[in-house]
């Protein structure tokens, strides 16, 4: 039986959830949505939050607090999902690419500043979204002391404590840009079937989203994807501490590999959200071996800007050539023992 890259952790809690609200016939943005916010809130910390239908919707509202204006430069990862460039365009603002290190798949100060300086004369943009891609957590603290509004995209990176810290504790890392966003979609850390949060930390970056609290339902996260997402919230904790066992069992078959892992900051946790390796060898004969293996792996950046062909590969050459390179292995916890196994050897094995 084959071994699939991603399935999302849907058990019989939330099916029940999502049973209920249908048969109570509230499908549509209400009060799950509401309790959705508290439930988010006890972990996130916000001061103020909107439940919306899509991520897209949560960064055209993001950028649109921000007062930007047409043709302002808006600075995005080359590995950032291929629908914020979608959004810029809609609000006719301009894409600055930046390029990431071999070691670590998200921006940082250094190629921020050295971005800045080569494509616009040192004329900073307007905006930083900073797309936390693979789960990997950026030193978000030295990127706001530039003093460009940051807009952090957190869908991938959602992390609590393990359970045996004290429940006190069981807080996301701290969110230091103006906004941030947590995608709810199918391949997100949490899932709703689709949707996302949009929230702000402080009540004065709270007051820009506050703007937009009477926004038309349509906008809105329904109720039935709401429940589904209360219940991710809730079982949290459970996931990423199998998502962690999972890990180690790979970490420790990767070091017979020649292949290379991303490094997570120092003093910052990775939550696990995949198990990717940087390949010194040809993405398809991996693919191809582990095939064989009946195990199904992929390109961890086919659908990021630098993976489509969107951005330009001189610009960002480590981003392409990590979008060529970089491939997934199966990480949910609704794996069995011996798949994992399985998967474990394949790592170990690989040409």
């Amino acid at each position: 039986m084959k071994i699939e890259v991603y399935s999302p952790t849907i058990r019989r809690k939330e099916m029940d959830a999502v049973l209920t609200a249908m048969v109570e016939e509230r499908i549509g943005p209400g009060e799950r949505s509401r309790l959705l916010l508290q439930t988010a809130k006890e972990q996130l910390r916000f001061d103020f939050a909107l439940a919306l239908r899509s991520p897209a919707i949560a960064l055209h509202l993001a950028l649109q607090a921000l007062d930007l204006k047409d043709g302002d430069a808006v600075l995005i990862s080359a590995l950032s999902p291929r629908y914020y460039l979608q959004v810029l365009s809609d609000l006719r603002l301009i894409p600055m690419y930046c390029d990431v290190s071999f070691s670590f798949p998200c921006m940082n100060r250094e190629s921020i500043e050295k971005t800045i300086n080569s494509k616009s004369a040192g004329v900073p943009p307007r905006g930083i979204v900073l797309h936390h891609t693979l789960g990997y957590v950026p030193d978000t603290a030295s990127i706001t002391e530039l003093g460009i509004p940051v807009i952090e995209d957190i869908s991938q990176s959602y992390s609590l404590p393990s359970q045996d810290q004290e429940k006190d504790a069981a807080v996301m890392q701290p969110i230091r840009g103006v906004f941030a966003i947590l995608g709810l979609e199918e391949r997100d850390m949490l899932t709703s079937g689709g949707g996302a949060l949009l929230f702000a930390t402080n009540r004065k970056d709270g007051s820009l989203l506050r703007a937009y609290s009477n926004i038309p339902a349509e906008y809105c996260l329904p109720d039935i994807n709401a429940a589904l997402a209360v219940v991710q919230f809730r079982e949290a904790v459970r996931n990423m501490a199998r998502r962690r066992e999972i890990a180690q069992v790979y970490t420790q078959a990767s070091l017979r590999a020649a292949h290379k892992r991303f490094v997570p900051l120092d003093g910052v946790d990775y939550n696990n959200y995949a198990f990717s390796l940087v390949l010194e060898t040809g993405m398809k004969d991996v693919a191809a071996y582990a095939r064989k293996k009946e195990i199904l792996v992929e390109n961890a950046f086919e659908q990021s800007l630098a993976g489509s062909g969107i951005s330009d590969s001189a610009d960002c050459p480590v981003s392409f050539s990590l979008s060529l390179r970089t491939v997934l292995f199966p990480l949910y916890p609704r794996l069995l023992s011996q798949d994992i196994q399985r998967v474990s050897r394949l790592i170990s094995t690989l040409p």
